[in-house]
């Protein structure tokens, strides 16, 4: 499956979740899967995605939280998963998008192409609840599980390249007003 071909599996699956979408194509096929009040796309964040899931998980803990994440987005930023470990918060569940590949700048292979297993990490790191899957039925299962079951949860979906995505039309104040106001939150 690719990543828009997942993306678009997840949107079906989605209920009333936040959804935090790393900047690039990620938070591009989400846009093209199904906009909805409840994502929040990142701009010029890279590294980012699983600190703000992780931030909004333990500000509303009762709010299911889902952070879309690539590969080398998540990479940029691997201690983030020590944090989520150690806090634990039971509402996070984090996707990555693993293409192998630094989509959004160029297409260079990140280290996941040359062997390192995300998973893994998140498992050395405390994360219990981590897999590594790459078909589209095994992917269903493991977020209807994962939104059914206390987390932190570490979904890492191998997935081929979407191609060309594009940039929502949204700014970044119209982002933040209309996510607040979908998850009840003030400024």
């Amino acid at each position: 499956m690719n990543r828009l071909e997942a993306t678009r599996r997840l949107v079906t699956l989605l209920g009333t979740e936040a959804v935090i979408a790393s900047l690039g194509h990620p938070a591009y096929d989400l846009f093209e899967a199904g906009d909805r009040l409840e994502n929040f796309y990142t701009w010029g964040s890279m590294g980012l995605a699983s600190s703000i899931g992780l931030g909004l998980a333990m500000s509303k803990p009762e709010l299911p939280v889902i952070v879309l994440d690539g590969d080398g987005s998540l990479l940029m930023n691997l201690g983030s998963l020590a944090t989520v470990a150690t806090v634990a918060p039971p509402n996070l569940v984090v996707i990555v998008w693993d293409n192998e590949l630094y989509g959004t700048t160029g297409g260079q292979p990140t280290a996941t192409a040359h062997g390192s297993d995300l998973a893994l990490a998140a498992k050395a790191l405390g994360i219990r609840n981590a897999v590594t899957l790459s078909e589209a039925t095994e992917f269903d299962n493991a977020v209807k599980r994962a939104l059914a079951s206390p987390g932190p949860w570490l979904i890492v979906a191998k997935v081929k390249e979407s191609g060309t995505a594009t940039k929502p039309p949204l700014d970044s104040p119209m982002i933040k007003r209309r996510f607040m106001g979908a998850i009840g939150a003030t400024d």
